[in-house]
């Protein structure tokens, strides 16, 4: 019998690595999620500080329990050490602990969409 999945929302950038490497966790294990973007609805981070009690993200909340300001790393390993999931040994699609590139920065101040690997998907 497989185990139910987690409830989980992440406060998101919409373009971040740290941000990315959550989703990178959340498609490795193909765990739904809420996703609230931070940066495209400003309610979204207002209700992050609220939660969290502090202002960095990525945060993700799993099953009631905040985890503030954290790595795709971070997360993965919390979810295996409550045995919420098995560990897997294959790879992420994205780095799960790192932040943006130089070049993604400098896109992003062009007002260009970085290049992140990996798909984004929203859930509704």
């Amino acid at each position: 019998m497989s185990k139910p999945q987690p409830e989980i929302t992440a406060y998101l950038k919409t373009f971040c690595g740290w941000s990315e490497g959550v989703r990178a966790i959340m498609r490795k294990y193909d765990l739904q999620f809420e996703e609230k973007d931070i940066i495209k609805n400003p309610a979204f981070r207002w209700e992050m500080e609220q939660r969290s009690g502090q202002g960095l993200s990525p945060c993700v909340e799993v099953n009631g329990t905040m985890l503030a300001d954290v790595s795709g790393d971070e997360v993965e390993a919390y979810l295996i050490k409550n045995g919420l999931l098995e560990a897997s040994e294959a790879e992420a699609d994205a780095p799960t602990n790192s932040a943006c590139s130089d070049e993604q920065h400098a896109a992003m101040a062009r007002g260009e969409l970085p290049k992140i690997p990996g798909k984004i998907r929203f859930l509704d």
